[in-house]
């Protein structure tokens, strides 16, 4: 059986990393709609509180799934970098070294979501009136973190052999089972809240299970299987030297996130979950631009491991363009067409119009994102990833904390709250290019 994979180390880059990017950009927004149509189905069949409920939960959600992400692409960084080198065992290795730390850390993650459930969506000053529904979905949901775990793991490794399709295909037919059963256990059975998370979790060990079965099935080796799964010490270093630093960029991310939504919480119910309805289009753009992220990382590993060096900087300047064009032509879009799209999750006016006033700075933010985040892929390519967790801390965690006790504590406003985006990712931006460029010239200098 032969693999329909691109080769990524020869061929025209801007259209092989389309080809690459269009399945993967496609995935993450099956992802996204998980919760997208959770948090529809709260809006409109359970009530507006339970949207505001269910919106309270993706900043800490992403908390931990964002673990789970990097590492994923830990594992498809150092699987691409192997398959460039052609080193058939460090690959297999590889393999089944990740599926072993990746299945450990979901149910870690699974633990700790589990018991501390309450203590974090309390610490984040989520309204009394949210809190128990908040809770009992965040707890549900984080059963499904094994799963995640190795969904994530086996996208890692299709992307490394340049097959992007293949996990689209199955995350179709979670998402599919998602809607029908988000719709059965609400609306046929009453579940509420309850339900909704109870259906995302079966749906996501769905994703699961099928790419398990296609990774077994694999004729090559990235191949997965059983009998050959050990540990093995080298490969397990170098997966959390490039995975758990990503992972960590991630959780970065979301803790100067649980900050702001804290700012939110400050405001009535209403802008809570106005702005958890306009929160919601968040990643569906972000995982747009995501997609050319990790075909950055995947071009630029592959690409160093056969050491083109001309290639390198394409795949960066390629990636770069690719993700600030999205960010801001689905920018614009947003801005004309937001009050349509809050329809989909809500009818109440009063949630509509503040939701409307988080989008009209966020909508010209987005593609200020891509200088920063294209950066860290490159730097992730090269399996630097300590170094540009660094500036993410600096410049979107303790910038963007710092803004919300000073510029947001002054102003008071939805509008000086959501600015810190664009300038936290412009400061942030700035460093890791710098980086990239540095960590460029120093791989190649011989």
């Amino acid at each position: 059986m032969k693999r329909k994979s691109l080769c990524l180390v020869s061929g025209s880059i801007p259209k092989n990393m389309f080809l690459f990017s269009l399945p993967l950009a496609l995935t993450n927004l099956l992802q996204v709609l998980f919760n997208m149509v959770d948090i529809a189905v709260a809006g409109h069949f359970v009530g507006s509180l339970a949207l505001g409920a269910v919106g309270s939960t993706p900043q800490l959600l992403f908390l931990f799934t964002g673990l789970l992400m990097g590492l994923g692409s830990g594992v498809n960084v150092i699987s691409a970098y192997f398959i460039g080198s052609k080193d058939q065992k460090s690959l297999s290795q590889t393999v089944h070294t990740a599926a072993i730390l990746c299945f450990v850390s979901g149910v870690f993650i699974m633990l700790i979501g589990i018991i501390f459930g309450r203590f974090f969506l309390t610490a984040m000053k989520t309204k009394s009136d949210l809190l128990e529904d908040a809770v009992l979905y965040f707890k549900i949901y984080m059963l499904s973190m094994p799963a995640s775990a190795i969904y994530n793991f086996g996208n890692g490794i299709f992307s490394a052999t340049g097959d992007t399709k293949k996990p689209l295909y199955f995350l179709l037919i979670a998402g599919i089972f998602n809607v029908i059963l988000d719709l059965a256990f609400v609306i046929i059975f009453g579940m509420g809240v309850k339900g909704i998370a109870f259906a995302t979790v079966i749906s996501q060990y769905i994703s699961a299970l099928l790419i398990m079965i296609f990774l077994m099935r694999r004729t090559d080796d990235a191949r997965f299987s059983f009998r050959l799964l050990k540990v093995e010490k080298t490969k397990l270093l170098r997966l959390s030297s490039v995975g758990f630093p990503a992972g960590l960029q991630n959780a970065i991310f979301a803790i100067a996130n649980v900050f702001v939504q804290i700012g939110v919480n400050s405001f009535d119910s209403t802008m809570v979950a106005g702005s958890s309805a306009s929160a919601n289009i968040d990643p569906l753009l972000y995982q747009a631009m995501s997609a050319f992220y990790v075909a950055c990382a995947t071009f630029i590993a592959q690409n160093y491991g056969a050491n083109q060096k001309s290639r390198v900087r394409k795949s960066y300047l390629t990636a770069l363009s690719f993700s600030f064009g999205i960010g801001l032509t689905l920018g614009i879009i947003l801005f004309i067409f937001g009050r349509q799209v809050m329809l989909l999750f809500t009818g109440d006016e009063n949630v509509i119009g503040c939701a409307l006033s988080r989008i009209k700075i966020m909508a010209f933010s987005y593609c200020i994102s891509a200088f920063m985040d294209a950066s860290i892929a490159a730097c992730r390519g090269f399996g630097k990833t300590l170094v540009p967790s660094f500036f993410v801390f600096l410049g979107s965690c303790v910038f963007r904390i710092t803004w919300v006790y000073t510029i947001f504590a002054h102003f008071q406003t939805i509008e000086s709250l959501f600015l810190l985006y664009s300038f936290s990712w412009g400061i942030t931006a700035i460093f890791e290019a710098f980086y990239f460029v540095r960590v460029y010239k120093k791989s190649f200098k011989n």
